[in-house]
């Protein structure tokens, strides 16, 4: 059965975003992308790369890990403000959203049915696992469908902003395995956990 996962970069203390939501790798963020995370993106998860750096990139790999990717309304739009309708043409592309009634990219699903439920059926589904893109609201909801978290964990911190989970996720304490790990020289740290049963 395919697993969830939640694959997502966080600051040392825990948020994926600061505190208005915008891309912190955009051209005005705040979190640096060093070259080795770059390559080891590339490499190692290239299929998490949206289609304009792949491009740049020359990355046509189509990786090992997912071949479809979910998101939230809020997440989504973040690429339709920098002019991008599909950020990732070459997966299958869910966004969850109770408010958008058209998709503005006919490659990209509209969803507005139950997370959870949506997910369920997924997995049923033959095919690579899913990635959970974000934001933390979707994986709040999600938070007792995910299999697996790969934490991309940068060296910095924020102090406030989105949390890795938004604080309407229920309190249910989970334990997770840690099955991997890699650190860059550039201090960034790519953490894999499975869920424990």
């Amino acid at each position: 059965m395919r697993k969830l996962v939640y694959y997502v970069a966080t600051t040392l203390d825990g948020y994926i975003a600061g505190p208005d939501g915008a891309d912190p790798t955009g051209p005005n963020g705040f979190w640096p992308v060093p070259e080795d995370y770059l390559q080891h993106l590339a490499t190692e998860y290239p299929e998490t790369l949206p289609g304009p750096a792949r491009q740049a990139l020359s990355v046509t790999a189509e990786g090992t890990h997912f071949d479809t990717v979910l998101e939230g309304r809020r997440t989504y739009e973040i690429g339709l403000a920098a002019g991008l309708t599909n950020a990732y043409p070459h997966l299958r592309h869910l966004v969850f959203s109770r408010t958008m009634t058209e998709s503005p990219d006919p490659a990209v699903e509209l969803v507005a049915d139950d997370p959870v439920e949506t997910v369920r059926k997924l997995k049923q589904e033959p095919g690579k696992d899913i990635w959970l893109l974000g934001g933390g609201e979707l994986a709040g909801s999600l938070y007792g469908e995910i299999d697996a978290l790969i934490l991309k964990v940068g060296p910095l911190t924020i102090g406030d902003g989105i949390p890795l989970f938004s604080r309407k996720a229920a309190f249910d304490p989970r334990t997770w395995t840690l099955t991997d790990h890699t650190a860059l020289p550039s201090s960034g740290v790519f953490l894999t956990y499975t869920r424990t049963p």
